[in-house]
């Protein structure tokens, strides 16, 4: 699981630096900027927990169940707010960085979908996490 995490973490890095490069060209730059940091912290965040896995004590369903939910937050984070800088999406929950920015309704309700759904998956990995560090 550690392997996993850290490999994970590295590749969701590479991919905020490669945003961080595309940032000018995307149809909405501060969504662009967004993404390119999502990369920057939650790859480091995986690496992290990947260097910290050896002292978690979960049964082994728990343990797949932290890791699934921790690449899941971690990507679809990245994921949301690099298609939400493609195109124009991401009104109702990021607001801040969509701006004037407009998309279809389809592409909203995608952007939408990710970041519903990553929120309590990065909560209950968390969770998770303590009560493995703790046990």
């Amino acid at each position: 699981m550690a392997t996993v995490l850290i490999a994970s973490g590295l590749i969701l890095l590479l991919l905020g630096l490669l945003t961080g490069l595309a940032v000018p060209a995307l149809t909405n730059p501060r969504m662009g900027l967004a993404s390119h940091l999502q990369g920057m912290t939650n790859g480091p965040l995986l690496v992290i927990v990947g260097l910290l896995w050896p002292h978690v004590d979960l049964p082994h369903v728990l343990d797949a169940v932290t890791v699934v939910l921790l690449i899941y937050g971690t990507y679809a984070n990245w994921l949301a707010t690099q298609l939400g800088a493609i195109w124009g999406a991401g009104r109702r929950f990021a607001p801040a960085a969509s701006g004037d920015h407009f998309a279809s309704g389809g592409k909203e309700t995608v952007v939408d979908g990710l970041l519903l759904t990553l929120a309590p998956a990065m909560i209950v990995a968390v969770v998770l996490l303590i009560v493995g560090v703790l046990r």
